[in-house]
């Protein structure tokens, strides 16, 4: 399995480091033990998993989400389990099992990782208090995530509208003998116009208006307003397939507009949009 992302996160001061493979968030066991002693962290593992309770609980993951789990294997670690002399490490585990809820990885990241399920039963082998602190932590990982997702979906939706915009304009409105100077232009006044139908002002009034700004004014849209211009985008498109004038186009976006807000910004949904949940 290649992780698709590597973040740390702190709990209690102690940094946990967080990998996602297959869709699948794996929490650092290593950083975890480091917590109750930061020198024998694999002694710490090994001593987790010998228990019986551990080996059950393990199991009993395994065979709810590993088709390719190996039981027979398994019954003979159940078996030994609690005895004196009995040793388990996470790399046994692994290759005697063919386990994947608990991985090692080698390299900058490298450790004993496990499904976050496992995690949150290690941590609470170690500490309750810091298995709580650690599932606030990842809540709050994953509430930024969705709404960092959730930002990535309103412009990529706009990007995708504003393409079929662009496009109908090329095909409609340019000429092939207009210069790329004429071109430009012909796309600014388009974009204003979807400015002045949505904002009421153009892209430079905008810029005039705010000085102390960055950007452009669509990038200080709130969610009710990206859903309206992307909505507004795919019309003026079929407007200039219709052969409708400029001023006509303004006209009908504005009034579509006026009422898509109204509706908009009394939606539940795009409150939830806007607050990212």
């Amino acid at each position: 399995m290649r992780p698709k992302s590597n973040i740390d996160v702190k709990v209690k001061g102690t940094s946990i480091r967080i990998v996602q493979m297959n869709n699948f968030d794996y929490i650092c066991l290593t950083d975890i033990a480091r917590f109750k002693d930061s020198k024998r962290t694999d002694y710490i593992i090994q001593n987790w998993m010998r228990n019986r309770n551990t080996i059950e609980f393990l199991g009993i993951w395994e065979h709810l989400n590993n088709p390719d789990f190996k039981p027979i294997e398994f019954d003979g670690f159940r078996n030994r389990a609690g005895l004196h002399s009995f040793v388990l490490t996470p790399k046994q585990w692994i290759g005697k099992t063919n386990s994947i809820g608990i991985i090692s990885r080698a390299g900058r990241y490298g450790g004993t990782y496990a499904h976050k399920d496992i995690a949150f039963e290690f941590s609470s082998w170690i500490s309750v208090e810091f298995k709580l602190y650690l599932i606030k932590e990842f809540q709050r990982l994953k509430e930024d995530e969705k709404r960092m997702l959730g930002w990535d979906i309103r412009r990529n939706l706009a990007k995708i509208n504003y393409r079929i915009h662009t496009d109908a304009i090329k095909e409609n409105l340019i000429p092939p003998e207009l210069n790329s100077k004429q071109i430009n232009h012909i796309y600014a006044n388009e974009a204003d116009i979807l400015n002045m139908a949505l904002f009421g002002k153009t892209a430079n009034r905008w810029r005039a208006d705010n000085p102390g700004k960055t950007g452009n004014i669509r990038d200080y849209a709130n969610s009710s307003q990206l859903v309206c211009l992307s909505n507004m985008e795919s019309l003026n498109a079929v407007f200039i397939c219709d052969g409708l004038q400029q001023n006509e186009r303004l006209k009908r976006l504005n009034k579509v507009a006026i009422q898509q807000m109204k509706i908009l910004t009394s939606h539940i949904s795009i409150d939830l949009l806007n607050n990212g949940k």
